[in-house]
């Protein structure tokens, strides 16, 4: 079974058990989220497709870390004595799918 869900502006597919890094969000570490927005919810030969949402589809998730990612650019013109160096950190939230639960399901 996997589902495919929006978060932000960007599409992720997944199943239960895998990981995957979203957006930042306030959330502890281990705090269980609820994604709400299921474009598609497919099991074996079942397969429902949202218009433009499933209805009643969520994938519950668990927060497992924040990593974050330090990217440096650096701008050099030769001979003008001209440098400049910036950077900037991008936080994201790791996640661990649960469960993907279709309309009236619950989580064990």
């Amino acid at each position: 079974m996997y589902a495919i869900f929006e978060d932000g502006s960007r599409q992720y597919r997944v199943e239960a058990g895998s990981t995957v890094v979203i957006d930042h969000r306030e959330a502890e570490l281990g705090q269980r989220l609820e994604l709400n927005k299921v474009l598609l919810l497919s099991s074996g030969a079942d397969t429902l497709i949202g218009r433009p949402l499933v209805e009643g589809a969520r994938v519950l998730a668990e927060v497992v870390d924040f990593p974050r990612v330090k990217t440096i650019t650096q701008k050099f013109r030769r001979r003008k004595a001209s440098r400049r160096l910036k950077g900037h950190t991008q936080p994201h939230v790791r996640v661990k799918i649960t469960h993907i639960l279709k309309a009236g399901e619950s989580a064990s």
